[in-house]
């Protein structure tokens, strides 16, 4: 994985190379990457979706992340990152049913990783219900969902915790339901631009399904 190869891109989105995924981060360059956010409504109240990263990734295990997201390999187009929600999430979504919400740029600099992506980001509503999902063990242990509303509150500092619910696959491989109140150290801390962002397109989103009587 670490040497399968990415288009990169100088700072002005203008493609220069390719290079493997290990020295994107250990160099820091630009590169695309997918960003799928699953959303449902039920009983009037919106959610949003968020996997558990496995504890056999090297980057940031066991936090909850984007509901399925992966680099975009230098021979792909964009629609191709749909593949991603296969492989992660076990589930056949067509590109077709994605939302586009636009590109969003960030930057994550840590000790030995670099990680400047340009998110393709894009927004699924789901209609599934938890059963239907397959997790990929080696990329994903779990799946939860949390009130939308409630989750900008608690990622923008109006709260200091939020109730998640779902399952996870443990280490003897059995399905075990979540239900419990997190804080921000269970997510993974992406830069808080990013979540501003992806969380104002969501509820826009969500406002234009509702004018539309949707």
């Amino acid at each position: 994985m670490e040497n399968e190869l990415l288009n990169i891109f100088d700072e002005n989105r203008n493609h220069i190379g390719s290079a493997t995924r290990q020295e994107v981060h250990k160099l820091g360059h630009w590169h695309e990457t997918f960003h799928c956010w699953f959303i449902s409504k039920d009983n009037e109240k919106n959610y949003i979706y968020f996997q558990k990263r496995s504890d056999r990734k090297k980057d940031y295990p066991n936090l909850l992340d984007i509901t399925a997201a992966g680099h975009i390999l230098a021979h792909e187009k964009i629609k191709d990152g749909v593949r991603e929600v296969k492989e992660e999430l076990g589930i056949d979504v067509s590109f077709n049913e994605l939302v586009p919400l636009g590109v969003i740029e960030y930057c994550v600099i840590q000790e030995n990783f670099i990680d400047k992506e340009i998110s393709n980001v894009f927004l699924y509503n789901s209609q599934r219900a938890f059963e239907d999902f397959t997790l990929q063990a080696e990329e994903v242990s779990g799946l939860v969902r949390a009130d939308f509303n409630t989750f900008c509150e608690f990622w923008l500092g109006e709260r200091k915790g939020i109730f998640i619910e779902g399952f996870e696959i443990n280490t003897a491989g059995k399905k075990v339901l979540i239900n419990k109140n997190v804080d921000k150290n269970a997510f993974v801390q992406h830069e808080l631009a990013y979540y501003e962002r992806v969380l104002k397109l969501i509820s826009e989103q969500i406002g234009l399904a509702k004018n539309n009587g949707q």
